[in-house]
């Protein structure tokens, strides 16, 4: 073993009551540059041992006093010394000595006379195994703090306005429920910080919550990604796969964007909904599933029902438990602290003071918002990397879109998502003049809009847009 600090030097309690076996060993391990200290007692090994916490313990069994099994015992039942590893070093060496020293507590144990070689290689395996143990507990710790950080962050539903406590209200109360939950708002709302709310609120929370985006998946794969595939079931399935169901077991199943998904797809869906069970996609075998269903959508689902788009037996199975996700137009007195928020968080991550410009707030609450809380958000980190503090430079931030002198009446969501939809047309249309049609970079349509240029493009197709030449 190299020679190193003496921190990092592994330290061993040797507990004998013969000074010469103390002695030898001392020199063995010394050898081999261990750290050791001696106990001549089971009385004064466990006193010790609480206090400097060695790596391993080498315990003899006859002692004087309580003896080696009693005293590996009592080291295992205290909350300092119970992670220690002992081995019992001793002449006894009937079956019935070492199961008892198994049973006391004990890893390993070593019939004396010992080889050195032995005793060392069981020494060092025993150590490394458990520094082993110790550095994967720290870092499991580490990442559950931060799993817990990550989670507190993004579950933070921020806002005081009438709109939000009702909506934290309804959480609140389906939450703990197992009932399948049917969020509608507008796009960039929060709709996925809902169904974590919802999640982390039910009995479910240590089970994983498994997202799925419809809208993005490929048609011809929804039911792989769904209801896994076996190998061979199709071309390119090398190998079986678990779908999303199954992930998702004992846990939430996410839908996010449930009107963008294929008919064909959708009747399997209810199935699952309906029987708790499924096939693999070129399977024969019924698999069991317990999930519990969150869906969400921008659409209006009654008028796709009407348009033949989706299934009506299926929007009723997911209608169990609908909550409406107000827009930020009818939430603004919670502007200002989600600002404050955005404007908290993005700073550290950007690693500068949270300076916005004067009169960002101001500007800010008259704003229409179409894109809602993710195009504040946006908006927030683009004038942290950008603004210097001066009121101009909040007019400049805002002046690719109308102020709003009055807030849009609201639009409910069930009955006038077409409204909805020329509202957001004709923002984009606007967008797009001013930037005469150029879509990507800095002075671009999608930058203005705090989108990505592909979902810009996307948002295009969707909404029949189309320039003219």
């Amino acid at each position: 073993m190299n020679a190193g600090p003496d921190n990092d030097r592994p330290l061993v309690l040797i507990v004998d009551d013969e000074p010469l076996n103390v002695d030898l060993l001392e020199q063995e391990l010394g050898a081999e540059n261990y750290r050791t200290i001696a106990a001549e007692s089971g009385e004064a090994a466990l006193q010790r041992a609480a206090e400097a916490r060695p790596d391993l313990i080498l315990l003899d069994v006859m002692m004087d006093g309580i003896d080696g099994y009693e005293t590996c015992r009592r080291l295992k039942s205290h909350e300092l010394t119970r992670s220690i590893p002992v081995i019992f070093l001793t002449a006894l060496s009937d079956t019935f000595e070492k199961v008892r020293g198994f049973r006391a507590g004990a890893v390993d144990y070593l019939t004396k006379p010992f080889e050195t070689e032995e005793l060392l290689a069981r020494v060092g395996t025993h150590i490394a195994l458990r520094r082993e143990i110790e550095a994967h507990r720290r870092a499991r710790a580490t990442i559950n703090v931060l799993v817990d950080e990550i989670r507190a962050e993004h579950a933070a539903m921020i806002g005081k306005s009438p709109a939000m406590l009702k909506l934290k209200s309804m959480i609140a109360q389906v939450g703990p429920t197992d009932s399948t939950v049917l969020i509608q708002g507008e796009t960039g709302t929060g709709k996925e910080l809902v169904a974590r709310a919802i999640h982390d609120a039910s009995a479910r929370r240590e089970r994983p919550l498994v997202k799925v985006n419809c809208a993005a998946l490929p048609r011809e794969l929804v039911e792989s990604e769904l209801f896994g595939h076996e190998k061979g079931a199709f071309t390119g399935a090398l190998q079986q796969r678990r779908g999303r169901f199954e992930l998702a077991d004992g846990g939430t199943l996410f839908l996010d964007e449930i009107g963008e998904m294929p008919l064909e797809a959708q009747a399997k869906l209810l199935r699952v909904l309906q029987e708790r069970e499924l096939e693999r996609v070129g399977g024969t075998r019924t698999l069991k599933v317990d999930v519990r269903v969150i869906a969400a959508t921008n659409r209006n689902l009654q008028a796709q029902i009407d348009d033949g788009r989706f299934r009506a037996d299926l929007y009723y199975r997911l209608n169990v438990f609908p909550l409406a996700i107000p827009s930020l137009r009818e939430r603004r007195d919670d502007i200002p602290l989600l600002i404050e928020h955005f404007a908290s968080r993005i700073s550290r991550k950007l690693g500068r003071p949270a300076m916005l410009p004067s009169r960002f707030v101001e500007l800010a609450a008259s704003y229409p918002w179409p894109g809602n809380i993710r195009e504040l958000e946006n908006l927030v980190e683009r004038a942290l990397i950008l603004g210097d503090g001066h009121a101009r430079d909040a007019e400049e931030l805002f002046a690719a879109a109308p102020i709003a002198s009055e807030p849009p009446a609201a639009v409910p969501m069930a009955t006038a998502a077409s409204t909805l939809e020329e509202m957001e047309r004709a923002h984009i249309l606007r967008m797009l003049d001013a930037t005469r049609w150029q879509i990507e970079g800095d002075a671009g349509a999608a930058q203005k809009l705090g989108l990505n240029p592909s979902t810009l493009r996307g948002r295009m197709r969707k909404l029949g847009i189309r320039k003219h030449t």
